[in-house]
């Protein structure tokens, strides 16, 4: 069965920083996009990050860009989302997920196939 796992959530204060991670169980992220969603409590999931399959191209949302970086490990087992400068409106559940795309497709829009729970993020003083 092939599911993914993150880990990482906290209670960080404004301005902290925190390391998401996403791990792939029974297959791996290679040849697929890999995207970071943020919910909060009645509003949408939203995509807020997202790495291309092949060529590793990122995209972020404007709220986050320049804050958080969205990687992948080699190995294709792993992704991460380091997140710095949090701010109160960065609080939610993250989750991840991925889908085969085309190599350097545009990803933040791509209709994702493959999901984790979720971690809880909450940033407050």
């Amino acid at each position: 069965q092939i599911h993914l796992v993150e880990s990482g959530g906290d209670l960080v204060q404004p301005g902290g920083s925190l390391k998401l991670s996403c791990a792939a169980s029974g297959f791996t992220l290679g040849g697929s996009a890999v995207a970071w969603f943020r919910q909060v409590p009645g509003a949408k999931r939203e995509a807020i990050a997202c790495i291309t399959a092949g060529y590793d191209i990122t995209h972020y949302v404007a709220s986050v860009k320049g804050r958080f970086t969205i990687s992948r490990d080699s190995a294709g087992i792993a992704a991460y989302l380091v997140m710095s400068d949090l701010r109160p409106e960065d609080s939610g559940v993250y989750s991840c997920a991925t889908v085969p795309l085309r190599l350097g497709q545009f990803c933040l829009g791509a209709e994702y196939q493959v999901w984790g729970q979720g971690t809880q993020v909450t940033v407050s003083s």
